[in-house]
This record gives C-alpha cells, structure tokens and sequence, in this order.
C-alpha cells in the first residue's frame, strides 16, 4: 500500500494540500484521483505535465491509483524534450492543469500527428461519483509506479523506471532518519518532476499521513509565510530547499528568521556550499540536513535529526542500504580523505534503464552495485562525502587525485566569491590541471588562487581562476560544468595571465 495516508480509516485533513495557495482535502484529493484513475485504466503510461498545481499533485496521484506508470514531463520541456520522454515511455495521454503554458502543446511532428495535452477539470471530477476507487488500494511492489527522466547532461534523458517497493523504501527510509511522519507538514517550492520535489516533496507526506504545502514560487517571502502558516496552524513544518533556495534565503535575513519555527529544514539535489549552510543555521536556529539521492537510486544518504550535521556531508546509509568506495577495482580506506568512485546497493536502486540495456550494463558491477559516477570519500564513522561526479569532478594532476568539490568549499569561504565551479583541463605536464570560474566582487584571481593554497595542499590551488559574471545551472540549480570550456566573461583580469 504505497499512499497510506490515504487510507479510508485515516484523518479527512481539510488541508491535506496547497499548492501556490489553494487547498485540496484528504477526501476531496481521494475523490478526484479516483475518478480520473477510471479514465486512466489500461493505459500503458500516463504523463502529466508537471507544474505546480493541484492538478499536478491529483493526476500523479491519479495514475498511482490505477496502476498506470506515471511519467512527469518538466514544465518547461521543449518540443524535443516532450516528443523524446512521450515517445520512449508509451505514454498514452498528456495531463496538464487547464490554462498551463506548454511550449510544444500542439506542436507538428516529422512522422505526423501532433504533441497535444489534455487539461484535467478538478471541479468536474470532484462533481464525480466518490466510489469511483481508494488511493490506498494494494498494488504489487514490483508493480512500476512511476517513469523518471535523467537530466540529459550527456545526451538526451534516459529514463528510469521506479517500482512501487522502491518509493516505499525510500520514503520510509526517510521518516526513520527525519523523525518525518504524520504531525508534519512539508513545506517547498520545488519542481515536480523530481525525486526531490515529487518523490519526497509530495508522495512522501502522502504515504506518511502529513501536509504537502507547496509555495509555488520558491521565493524567501514564500517560504517563510508558509511556515508561519503552519506554526499558526500548531504544526510542525519540514522544509526542503535546494542550494539556490537557501542561497536566496541567507541573503534574505527577514524571511529566513521565520524559518525558526521549522521542526527540521533539509537540502539537496546538489551541494550547499559551507558559508550557506552556516547562513542558513545563524539565521534560522538551526542548520540543514543534507542528504543524497540521484533518481536511479532515490535517497540512499542522510544526516540523521536526532545526529550531528556537518557541512558538506550528507550523512550514513539509509535503512537497508549499502555504499562502497573503489579507485580501479580496489577497495578505498574509509580515512575521511581518501577518493574513490562510490557504488551503492539497496531496496531503491532502478533494476536497469528504460529501452537502455547498454547504458544499464555501463552503470552495473558483475558483483550487482551500481556505479553512481560520483566521486566520494567516507570516514571512520560512515560519514559520506561526496565532492562530485567522476566525469567532472575528479581531477588528477600531477600524480594527485583531487575532488573538485573540496576546491569550490574553499573558494566559497572567501568573503567576496559568490559561486564558484572547479573542473580539470587536460594538461601535457600535469595531465590535468585544476581551473576555477568564480563570480566574486572585490578580489583578483591571483588572491583566490593564494587563498586556497593557504587553506588546502599545495596541489590543491587552482593554477588558474577565470571571473565569470554567472555559471550556467540547469532548472535543479546544479552548474553545467560542460558549459564551462568557454563561458561569457568580463574584461580579462592580469592575474589570469
């Protein structure tokens, strides 16, 4: 039974979810999905266009009811985009809230026919026969409940079927580590077709009982008066933000100062940078948990609520989960500092790629772990470091193996660098060489460079430091360091040189 907290013989909360400030309760969301999952039944897949909507949250619901695999198409896909995810899962139909801004709706393709959505009337199915099915209906666990999209960073998005067992896991997983269950409301603004924003933002306080308030817009003013919201309400608010949001809110000292009330506040989908993270605690009484997932695996890493939080760690494995460092095959000491590739194992990892049999044996071991493409240390305790992808991240220069998340902390705790985005050049002497592009006010790459070798090893210092006005960051606010071989830059600085 995936949704739980719909359960018939649980509590018919009146504001079971909101959504950009309109309410939806336990029974009326019951009612909605289960008369749309009777139009959905047989389907091979459903998609559903995914902004931040009720509509959203009751046809994702909707298909999970009817046992359609649901497949969320990003809000702002482009018709490539769209025809690429339609046409690899199957799916039958397109969803999308009445009135929502699709690019490609309508849109002509080469072979014929057209790319077109069907808009989901709330109030006609809350009019609808409330027979129509439960949300908590048992389902088999190897059943796939929903289709996922990669980011595409490497060519266009691969997708990855999630069994029902795997979100169970996961989201109990979760409420083991976050102390997360009924009494809690989740508060964000993030996008909906996610891990981060569906999975665990949505399914999760839907299987465990809690609210789902979602602010829309993820803006500090937003965020705050939801969680003023709920504390006026006497509930306890969980508050999940990615890196660009608690960026924002650490500049915002007013709205982050109503996060006090906030029972927990967790960060994810990619780094926090360490001056943030100390933002976020000196401004809003406590600092976040970080935790660590990609949609192959789900969360398999997390701080724990009632444990230490440390900046730049995401914590132990999840109930039931197993991690491992290798460099070349071989074991990596378990010191704190050493790097190895990280491989994982455990109830929420993907059994392949949809369609992508030679890209599923790419990412699994012959000994069944599979290779995330992250770079990792781990410490005495289990205490996960992840300083970035393989392909990026880790960067080997003159005999060294340097992560390249280790540099950008460093460089993030000079008063005047905003962002920052390290990655290896090849190099005929070094073969590689560490680079740094910093947007920073204030300071010459000559005294960045200075600072990080004053802080970390020798080795560590970039050999050189490009000031850039901004890094290229896709909609997860994660920077594209593929983009960065020839970034938009200001008039050059002599230090550079």
């Amino acid at each position: 039974m995936l949704l739980q907290g719909l359960s018939p013989a649980g509590p018919d909360r009146p504001d079971a979810v909101v959504v950009a400030g309109r309410t939806l309760s336990t029974s009326d969301l019951v009612a909605a999905a289960g008369t749309l999952a009777s139009e959905l039944q047989g389907a091979p897949a459903v998609a559903v266009q995914a902004t931040p909507t009720l509509e959203t949250v009751v046809s994702v619901v909707a298909g999970l009811v009817a046992g359609v695999p649901v497949v969320p198409l990003p809000a702002d896909a482009g018709p490539l985009e769209a025809h690429h995810i339609l046409s690899d899962s199957g799916a039958a139909k397109v969803l999308a809230a009445p009135g929502a801004e699709i690019s490609w709706d309508g849109t002509k393709l080469p072979g014929g026919g057209r790319l077109e959505v069907e808009p989901v009337d709330l109030l006609s199915l809350l009019r609808s026969d409330r027979s129509a099915g439960s949300a908590s209906s048992p389902r088999p666990g190897d059943e796939v409940a929903m289709i996922l999209y990669t980011s595409g960073t490497t060519g266009l998005p691969k997708g990855v079927p999630i069994r029902r067992a795997a979100l169970a896991a996961g989201i109990d997983g979760l409420a083991d580590a976050w102390g997360w269950g009924s009494e809690d409301t989740t508060v964000h603004g993030l996008p909906l077709w996610h891990v981060h924003g569906l999975v665990l933002g949505v399914l999760g306080p839907l299987r465990l009982g809690g609210r789902v308030r979602h602010t829309g817009k993820p803006s500090p003013v937003a965020y705050a008066e939801a969680v003023g919201a709920v504390a006026g309400g006497g509930g306890a608010a969980v508050v999940f933000g990615v890196p660009t949001v608690w960026s924002r809110l650490a500049a915002d000292p007013a709205a982050l100062s109503g996060l006090r009330s906030a029972r927990l506040l967790v960060s994810g989908s990619a780094a926090l940078p360490a001056p943030v993270w100390e933002a976020v605690g000196a401004g809003a009484g406590q600092a976040p948990i970080e935790r660590y997932g990609m949609t192959e695996t789900l969360i398999t890493l997390s701080a724990r609520v009632e444990g230490e939080r440390r900046p730049g760690w995401v914590g132990v494995p999840l109930a039931g989960t197993e991690t491992r460092l290798v460099d070349d095959g071989h074991p990596v000491d378990r010191d704190g500092e050493s790097v190895g590739d990280l491989e994982v194992r455990g109830p929420t990892v993907m059994q392949g790629y949809l369609h992508r049999p030679d890209a599923t044996a790419e990412v699994f071991t012959a000994d069944g772990w599979m290779r995330t493409g992250d770079v990792a240390c781990i410490d005495a305790g289990g205490w996960h470091r992840v300083v970035g992808r393989r392909s990026t991240d880790l960067i080997k220069t003159g005999g060294y193996r340097v992560g390249a998340g280790e540099v950008e902390s460093a460089l993030l705790g000079h008063p005047g660098v905003l962002e920052a985005a390290v990655i290896g050049e090849p190099d005929a002497d070094m073969g590689q060489i560490i680079v740094a592009y910093v947007v920073a006010e204030g300071v010459t790459a000559q005294e960045l460079i200075d600072h990080v070798g004053c802080g970390l090893s020798h080795h560590k210092r970039p050999r050189r430091v490009e000031l850039v006005d901004s890094l290229p960051r896709n909609s997860m606010g994660k920077v594209q360091k593929a983009l960065l071989a020839d970034p938009p830059r200001p008039p050059s600085d002599p230090a550079n040189h």
